[in-house]
């Protein structure tokens, strides 16, 4: 039950974190545009993923967000007492959820879905 708690808390510092640090999370113009053209999809760990494939330059702006929200997800842990992982798969979780129809995403098998 502890454990549930602290993952609870967790997920709620981490939501709270984004709305503080929304640069980490996407906002950037090119990957807005790269979401709505089904480029680039939200994974169930956290991560923006690449669909199919893409320009480099788009892959460079996924990866440099990715390693923004790493270590967003590492700092929350620490606050936490939890893993990077499992506050990145509750972040994930919630941000499938906030997706509009149409958006795609990486379900835990590995497979690009859309929304």
């Amino acid at each position: 039950m502890t454990s549930l708690r602290t993952i609870a808390a967790a997920s709620v510092f981490a939501i709270a974190s984004f709305a503080m640090a929304p640069a980490a999370f996407a906002g950037d113009p090119v990957i807005d545009a790269a979401i709505d053209a089904g480029q680039v999809g939200e994974t169930i760990d956290g991560l923006l993923g690449v669909v199919g494939t893409a320009d480099p330059a788009l892959v460079r702006k996924v990866n440099e967000i990715n390693n923004r929200r790493a270590a967003k997800y590492a700092e929350v842990a620490a606050q936490t007492g939890t893993t990077p992982a499992q506050v990145a798969r509750l972040t994930g979780e919630k941000q499938i959820e906030k997706l509009d129809a149409g958006e795609y995403y990486m379900d835990e098998s590995g497979v690009w879905k859309r929304k």
